[in-house]
Formats: C-alpha cells, structure tokens, sequence
C-alpha cells in the first residue's frame, strides 16, 4: 500500500492546522496577558492564572508595552466594534451549543475553538445565519436572554460603529466570548 499524494496533502494540511491553531494561541495569550496587566492584574495573579513562571508573564508584559501605552480595556457587554460583536456572537454560539445537544451551531464552535476556523465575514455570516436557526429551533426552551442578545448582536454587526478599539481584534472577541458566556450563565434577575 502507498501514500497518494492527495492523502499526503490532507495528512500536513491537518498538522498545519494544528501548527496554526497553536501559534494562534500562544500569541493571544500574550495579549490576553497584557491586557490584563492593563486592567490592573498582578503579574503573580496572571502566572498563577496562566500556569507560568512570574518572569515569563513579566518577558510578556514588558514585550507588549515596547509596542506603546494602551488605553485600558472597558469591560462592559455594550460596545459596537466589529470583533467585539464578533465575540459575542461566539460567546451566545457557544452557550446554544452546550445548552442544545442538536445545536446547528456547535460544529463551527468546535472548528472556532480548535484554531481551525478564523473569524472572516463569510464565517460570521454563517454563524449568525445557523444561531438565528438555533433560537428558532429552541425557541420554546431558550431564555429570553439569548434572543435579546442576538437581535443586539445582529443589529450592530448590520451597522457596525467606526471605532478603533484599544486591543488586538483577537483580544477583544476573546474578552467579549467570556462576557457573553457570563451574562447568559446568570440566572434571570
């Protein structure tokens, strides 16, 4: 038996995922960390956190800050930059995913998570196409949190606002995934 080429070319194109997926990663770590430097955070907090070395987190903090001050981050569900809502979109995708086991969405959660999928406007487009399924699908069983959420969501990546934010795209749709996914996980006032 012989290795064809195209099986060859699937079997580096997968690693070449993983490679990316992985360098993707460590390189919003290192933003993630000096964002939370930023905000505030200890570096023992952050290593504690990250599971590094406090001089690790220090090299990180300090390699971000040679790139200029950042203003700090506001943490707040209400803002209107594209990556943002694209975080958030992720954040509500997400939720549907682990709440529904027939969610349309999960598979393209899975794909985000693992670095296998970027976000790019066809994705976006995509994943709000399959959460408007989900929220139709589940409309008996889901809160009212979630259908608020995506017509806010939907409406300002319709008509996104003209704001430069103060952090790396990455940074800010990861920032904005946790939010998202702490607001739904909260009980109903």
């Amino acid at each position: 038996m012989t290795l064809t080429e195209e099986q060859a070319g699937r079997m580096l194109a997968d690693m070449n995922d993983v490679i990316r997926a992985g360098d993707d990663m460590r390189r919003l770590r290192a933003e993630v960390i000096a964002a939370l430097a930023g905000l505030g955070w200890t570096q023992d907090r952050i290593a504690r956190l990250t599971g590094m070395s406090q001089p690790a987190v220090s090299k990180h903090v300090a390699r971000q800050r040679t790139g200029g001050s950042q203003p700090p981050l506001e943490l707040s569900l209400d803002q209107h930059d594209v990556p943002w809502l694209e975080g958030r979109l992720w954040g509500l995708a997400e939720h549907l995913a682990e709440t529904y086991d027939t969610a349309r969405c999960a598979r393209h959660v899975h794909a985000i998570a693992r670095g296998r999928k970027r976000f790019t406007p066809q994705l976006v487009d995509e994943l709000r196409r399959l959460v408007e399924e989900d929220l139709r699908l589940h409309r008996e069983r889901l809160p009212g949190g979630c259908r608020a959420a995506y017509d806010r969501i939907s409406r300002g990546l319709d008509v996104p606002a003209k704001v430069t934010p103060p952090a790396p795209a990455s940074v800010r749709r990861t920032l904005a995934r946790e939010l998202q996914r702490s607001r739904l996980q909260q009980p109903p006032a």
